[in-house]
């Protein structure tokens, strides 16, 4: 290992001071235990845990925020990024280059004294590189795409150990395909550049009803309906949660399933197309109003605090009559009455998500996403995720690579449609035929029929 340390490379080993803060992450449910932390500082750090671990014939793993964990770290080398948060912003070109640590909300924060918004998730705590590569379902998604949509060009470290700069004409541009949807399979991206987009403001907010007085089924079928009615520049989603009866609650929240849509529209007309869902019935709390980008991560006010949890996805072909009956019995499944806290949201797709693209994202036909996580990770309560899951088999075309989440997924299977898969495992034979990079899946192995 000499040969990969310097005076200025961190470098971490089992029982050393820090590395147990090292592997600190968003979630908590899993453990991280890499025989070796690189905490890197560069591109040039990234380069040589890569150099060492394909020198040592280990996996690789890479970790900004920890929101999601990669499997691949167990007894092999761990490359954590949170050092890495340089965000420059060019606000005539209307790009943001974006280091591999950065956060969401950093991007925020850069480009809104330029009237310029970055394609975010809900969450501003999480890490932007990683949802990239993982496609990148944003509040503005169906009027702007996806996030992976608008990306210019990547900095990207693959197995041999070499830095590439690849973009759309690049020699490398099969690898730029891959990268974006494909994920970590291919390599450890150090920097992308992503372009923005001029919203300073938006309609949005949640609309949210007591479980309890409004049944849950009806506000679905409602929403159903509601979706096939507004703009395609309109992006919600529906959610369930039921929240325990805690004092750390809001007393509005606390004890209640609270079954909400969420809305997020750049339009000038966002009161009138919301109408109709507020004649579903007795409002629980209404937050849908005018603000400035900035305040976009009130829409789905996401929690902020690490926790354990572990949850799956199936992207639907539509949302008829059969399918919401389906969804209803997926909230009875994990509403109130299960054993452990679930939380259901699914995201109304379409819009510019369905223009093809040249990249790896999967799914584009897809109309809707169905989201189930669980507020831990034992057997029984992955088991129901699934089971909750399945009641929407018939309509099931695939599930989304950002929203598996925990360690021990389902492998590839569903993540890609065959072409798409076909075609990753090519660039995967070529950028990494040892299979250094590895999460819950690999996309050289063929997923199960």
């Amino acid at each position: 290992m000499q040969d990969f340390i310097t005076p200025d490379r961190l470098v971490l080993l089992p029982g050393d001071p820090g590395f147990e803060d090292e592997l600190a992450g968003f979630q908590t449910g899993f453990a991280q235990r890499p025989d070796v932390v690189f905490a890197a500082r560069s591109a040039d750090d990234v380069a040589a845990a890569v150099a060492y671990a394909a020198a040592e014939g280990l996996p690789v793993g890479v970790q900004a925020t920890g929101h999601g964990l990669p499997d691949a770290s167990e007894g092999g080398v761990l490359i954590t990024t949170k050092r890495m948060d340089r965000v420059a912003v060019d606000a005539e070109a209307r790009t943001a280059r974006v280091q591999a640590g950065v956060r969401w909300s950093q991007v925020v924060t850069a480009a809104e004294p330029y009237g310029l918004a970055p394609l975010n998730g809900s969450a501003p705590g999480v890490g932007a590189v990683a949802y990239t590569l993982g496609g990148g379902l944003g509040i503005l998604a169906r009027e702007f795409g996806y996030t992976a949509d608008h990306v210019r060009s990547l900095d990207v470290v693959t197995a041999d150990g070499r830095l590439r700069h690849v973009t759309p004409d690049s020699d490398d541009s099969e690898l730029f395909w891959g990268l974006l949807g494909g994920g970590a399979n291919l390599g450890v991206v150090t920097e992308l550049e992503i372009g923005l987009v001029p919203v300073a403001r938006l309609y949005g907010g949640s609309l949210a009803f007591d479980g309890r007085v409004v049944d849950p089924a009806a506000v679905l079928r409602a929403y159903a309906r509601w979706t096939a009615t507004v703009p395609d520049g309109l992006t919600s989603s529906f959610a369930a949660v039921p929240y325990p009866d805690v004092p750390a609650l809001p007393p509005q929240l606390r004890g209640r399933y609270v079954v909400s849509v969420r809305v997020a529209y750049t339009g000038a007309d966002g009161e009138r197309l919301v109408a109709p869902l507020r004649g579903i019935g007795p409002v629980l709390t209404d937050s849908l109003r005018e603000m400035p980008y900035a305040d976009s991560h009130t829409i789905h006010s996401d929690p902020d605090f690490p926790h354990a949890y572990y949850g799956d996805s199936a992207v639907l072909s539509g949302l008829g009559v059969e399918a919401t009956a389906a969804v209803g019995e997926l909230l009875a499944l994990t509403g109130p009455d299960a054993p452990s806290m679930y939380v259901v949201q699914i995201n109304h797709l379409g819009g510019a998500l369905a223009e093809p693209r040249p990249n790896a994202v999967p799914h584009r036909e897809g109309r809707f996403l169905v989201r189930v996580v669980v507020g831990g990770v034992d057997d029984p309560a992955r088991q129901r995720v699934h089971r909750a899951l399945a009641t929407v088999e018939p309509w099931t075309i695939g599930r989304a690579l950002n929203f598996a989440y925990g360690a021990g997924g389902r492998t590839a299977e569903g993540l890609y449609d065959s072409a798409t898969h076909k075609r990753l495992a090519g660039l995967k034979s070529v950028y990494d035929p040892a299979n250094l990079f590895r999460r819950n899946y690999d996309v050289s192995v063929s997923p199960r029929a």
